[in-house]
């Protein structure tokens, strides 16, 4: 078969998809003309909370990314939303998700029993790249989960790449109790026990969780001190360092929020000794009705270390969002002890990439040669621990 048959019987299928499902995908470029669906779509629960309206809103306001939006109807009814940012990079024009890296999970937006059969993705992608062919090279739709809280995401037919990270979850059951009781409670409430001695004797402590706005903006700001301070220690690059990224993490604290749901809120230990400023531990957390994802921890390793106040901050804060019905605390995506010694459930995410043109075929070749290379060395904990000293010698030759 020719490649020029091959294309139009792909078209003929396309056209029949069109008849038979009625799916219409139209591209826009300002957020109030797809505002309405926006919001009745992120309501659906297994939706994630990074394309939710204010997480996007705040990403847009605070980035450089060029806003485009790809909805989905059918019947005229919101099928999906996927609110993009564009990039540009040696010349390859990429769509992703806004948020970029500091989203922990990303589903797109999709209406509550949403699947497409075979021939009903093939006319959605051939859609979607018509819309898209004359503003970029490539979708790249990072971090997706193809199973997600007992669903199976509308995208999982297409052809995926092993993202370079997991993520771990705790699922939290009836009580505390009964959720501690997955991850040997008798060694966990040992642990807290001799942390609380430790930290009494220092003077006590509180866990601390402003009203305030102005206080959440301070708490945020000494977070990123104390993750600057860390990742200089380990002779790291600071993630956080960018005014445009600590700019976006404030826009989210200003967002509407209520009980249940909230893009950003930030909890930490407070030693009742000390000083306003002395605060160990600092977390923050997001929530979208019964799930909570911890986005960002940090530590002044200055300040009673041997009392661990990173852990004892997880225990207060799951206590508490076990309290609150929440069905699940999310460590969200990156490989670390700690997540592992309170997750029973490791999720595997993938990368999908959709290349609009030449070019973009040509990026995805390469951009999935480097994500299975990433994964393959991440993996091996010797070469990972080698490449780790490198990176920390040239940062610190860099700085002196």
């Amino acid at each position: 078969m020719s490649a020029v048959t091959a294309r139009m019987d792909q078209d003929s299928c396309a056209a029949d998809a069109a008849r038979e499902h009625g799916l219409v995908v139209s591209l826009h470029q300002e957020i109030e003309q797809v505002a309405d669906a926006w919001r009745e779509l992120q309501q659906v629960s297994w939706n994630s909370p990074h394309q939710s309206i204010e997480w996007c809103k705040a990403w847009y306001a605070t980035q450089a990314d060029k806003p485009l939006f790809l909805l989905g109807s059918q019947m005229g009814k919101p099928l999906f939303l996927l609110p993009l940012g564009i990039t540009s990079s040696h010349g390859i024009r990429s769509a992703g998700f806004p948020g970029g890296p500091f989203n922990n999970i990303n589903t797109g937006l999709f209406a509550a029993g949403c699947d497409f059969s075979e021939s009903a993705l093939m006319h959605c992608i051939a859609q979607i790249k018509s819309a898209l062919s004359q503003h970029v090279d490539i979708l790249h739709m990072r971090a997706i989960p193809k199973e997600w809280q007992g669903n199976r995401l509308p995208l999982h037919r297409l052809s995926a790449v092993e993202h370079i990270n997991h993520s771990f979850q705790l699922p939290l059951l009836g009580s505390f109790e009964e959720t501690l009781a997955q991850i040997n409670a008798k060694r966990r409430r040992k642990k807290f026990r001799q942390q609380t001695r430790r930290i009494s004797e220092l003077g006590g402590y509180e866990v601390f969780t402003p009203e305030h706005a102005g206080e959440q903006h301070e708490l945020l700001d000494l977070f990123f001190e104390q993750k600057r301070e860390r990742f200089r220690s380990q002779g790291l690059p600071d993630v956080f360092a960018g005014a445009s990224v600590q700019r976006f993490f404030h826009a989210l604290l200003d967002e509407p929020a209520d009980a249940e749901n909230y893009p950003l809120r930030l909890s930490a230990i407070k030693l009742t000794a000390g000083g306003d400023r002395a605060t160990p531990a600092i977390c923050g957390l997001s929530r979208k009705g019964n799930h909570i994802i911890c986005q960002f921890g940090s530590i002044d390793e200055s300040r009673v270390p041997e009392t661990s106040p990173g852990e004892l901050l997880f225990w207060h804060v799951i206590e508490n969002a076990c309290s609150s019905g929440a069905k699940l605390f999310d460590f969200g995506l990156g490989d670390q002890l700690y997540k592992r010694s309170w997750c029973p459930v490791e999720t595997v995410h993938y990368d999908l990439m959709v290349p609009i043109s030449g070019r973009g075929h040509l990026a995805a070749i390469v951009q999935q040669a480097q994500i299975r290379l990433k994964s393959l060395l991440k993996r091996n904990p010797t070469i990972y621990r080698l490449l780790q000293r490198i990176r920390a010698s040239k940062i610190a030759a860099a700085e002196g």
